[in-house]
């Protein structure tokens, strides 16, 4: 048996881990490295195994940093089976297919500034549209919570409720090989307890070996009740200046559990019942789709909701803006606006336009409501860059720039560390997380012996 690391190994970004059993080749999950330039060279760079050779790919959520890289494995030549929940599925269709999207334009957008400098380079996206639709034929068998599924003789998969976002999993493998057994946890991401959302994580059951998540295990969450009121606050502080708020949003569970509030805040009075919103996001107007398709997957006060008939998603002054010529005309608007747009890093996406028309206004506000990976432009901003460049122009930062930690969707440190005690593993391998932040958290952790794999660095269970 053994395990190797090919993506988010002391890194956030990039999921992908490689484990050989019984003679099969298993990925768990086989995302995109988001962030700087240099990230795009590793997303096109060799995968570190040939993916001719994998026999199953299980996916634990379909956020772009997990799944992104799936029509680039079935471009070079993947042909096995790809396992996750009936909610991963229909998020990872969504996902992958704006991914391919977004790589399409921006590849015209490279070679087309090329061609002004008199380079007539060809400027080719990581896949396209038509990888992704391919990619999409190897999802095979659908993974229920708690139901065991045998992969193959001596390989059993068991897919238990991560409370991240919709549909995300850990996945527990049991394994047998030469007479040896073990029990192999993957956290995949790690969701933030006492949501109103979705229900908590499933406690992991005991294993010997766990490789998990370390996103924020350096710190504590702010609580959620005052980001919920700093959120409010912000809002009306800037309505009062006249300006907009453009809210940088992952259109997966942020987006959904963003529009949860802004409902409850208006049907409390907290917040004017007049407010305009709009989320300007394809992807993520088709993921409140699915979230309303998949009530099973909710907590009890959404689920309450559903079961009174009322969609916990709607409010008043809500707008769809799925055409690219309403999200332009949405830059017309002077005042009392609120936008949510992705990407949620800034990386990418239709909200890099608002900033653009925005930030510079010291009316508007700026809040950030999730993770920021280095090298992202929500990053720069958030760490109180004073100009950032967007579309070739210099930008100078004079809005009001809010981070609000308390609507994270990932656990953070005491509840990881309860997480992993839970698991009783004899050995601890940590990922998805900054070095610094990893190695704070390690010193953290007494009982198991604690591995923190370089990339393509490979470990015999």
């Amino acid at each position: 048996m053994k395990l190797s690391f090919h993506g988010a190994a002391r890194g956030v970004t990039g999921s992908c881990y490689l484990l050989e059993c019984a003679g099969r080749r298993i990925l768990i999950d086989c995302g995109l490295y988001q962030g700087g330039r240099e990230l795009e060279e590793e997303n096109a760079a060799p995968f570190g195994f040939d993916a001719q050779t994998i026999d199953f790919v299980l996916l634990t959520h379909a956020h772009l940093d997990h799944c992104g890289r799936l029509p680039l494995l079935a471009k070079r030549g993947f042909a096995g089976e790809i396992i996750t929940t009936a909610a991963s599925r229909e998020l990872a269709r969504i996902v992958l297919l704006d991914a391919a999207y977004l790589q399409e334009e921006d590849a015209r957008w490279r070679a087309k500034k090329l061609a002004r400098r008199g380079k007539g380079e060809a400027i080719l996206p990581l896949y396209d549209r038509l990888d992704a639709l391919n990619s999409l034929e190897f999802f095979g068998r659908t993974a229920c919570y708690g139901q065991a599924l045998e992969l193959a003789p001596g390989i059993v998969a068991t897919f238990i409720d991560a409370g991240h976002i919709l549909g995300s999993a850990s996945v527990v493998l049991d394994l047998a090989e030469a007479g040896q057994s073990r029990r192999v946890v993957f956290s995949g991401d790690i969701g933030n307890a006492g949501r109103p959302l979705l229900r908590d994580p499933v406690p992991p059951p005991a294993c010997d070996v766990v490789v998990m998540e370390t996103t924020y295990g350096d710190r504590l969450h702010k609580p959620l009740a005052p980001s919920i009121e700093e959120l409010y606050q912000a809002i009306e502080d800037t309505f009062r200046r006249g300006g907009n708020i453009i809210i940088p949003t992952f259109a997966l569970e942020r987006a959904q559990e963003i529009l949860y509030y802004l409902r409850e805040g208006v049907h409390s009075g907290r917040l004017r019942a007049s407010l305009q919103v709009f989320l300007d996001s394809p992807m993520a107007i088709s993921a409140t789709e699915v979230f309303r398709r998949h009530p099973e997957c909710f907590d009890g006060e959404a689920t309450d909701a559903f079961a009174r008939g009322e969609d916990p998603f709607a409010l008043p002054g809500l707008h769809f803006t799925r055409e690219s010529s309403e999200s332009m005309a949405l830059n017309t608007i002077s005042g009392g606006a609120v936008i949510l747009a992705g990407s949620g890093m800034a990386s990418g996406g239709r909200v890099r336009h608002h900033l653009k028309h925005n930030l510079w206004r010291e009316n508007s506000s700026v809040i950030f409501v999730g993770f920021a990976a280095e090298g992202t432009l929500a990053r720069r901003i958030i760490d109180g860059a004073k100009s950032v460049t967007l579309f070739g122009e210099e930008i100078p930062v004079r809005a009001h720039i809010y981070t609000i930690n308390g609507f994270s969707a990932h656990a953070d440190r005491d509840e990881l560390l309860a997480w992993q005690r839970h698991t009783q593993a004899a050995r601890t391998f940590l990922v998805h997380g900054e070095a610094a932040v990893m190695e704070s958290f390690a010193a953290r952790l007494a009982a198991t012996r604690v591995e923190r794999p370089q990339p393509e660095e490979v470990y015999t269970l």
